[in-house]
């Protein structure tokens, strides 16, 4: 019985280059409403944060206006930033985080 697939032969391989998805910071913004501790308490429950570094990074934002609050994917940073936005809403606050390309 013959085959009726059908085989390709090439002399030269094919290479196909495989891009590295790209890498997104988190930056959480400050502003004058947001508690201290719901900042430090996004920062362990959405970033994973222990307490001494969510204290260090909210001090940061504090201070500066901004921090960063990790890098990931972009799929994974949207979810991260839109789980703090939902969290802010849900209790009142204005809190904002924001996406950049690495």
């Amino acid at each position: 019985m013959a085959d009726s697939r059908t085989h390709s032969s090439s002399s030269t391989a094919e290479r196909v280059k495989v891009k590295k998805p790209g890498r997104y910071r988190v930056i959480m913004l400050n502003d004058d409403y947001t508690s201290m501790e719901f900042v430090v308490s996004m920062l362990e429950s959405v970033f994973g944060k222990n307490e001494a570094d969510a204290i260090n990074i909210m001090m940061t934002i504090h201070k500066s206006g901004r921090g960063v609050c990790g890098e990931y994917s972009l799929e994974i940073a949207q979810t991260k930033v839109a789980e703090v936005h939902q969290a802010a809403r849900q209790n009142g606050f204005p809190l904002r985080c924001v996406i950049e390309e690495v």
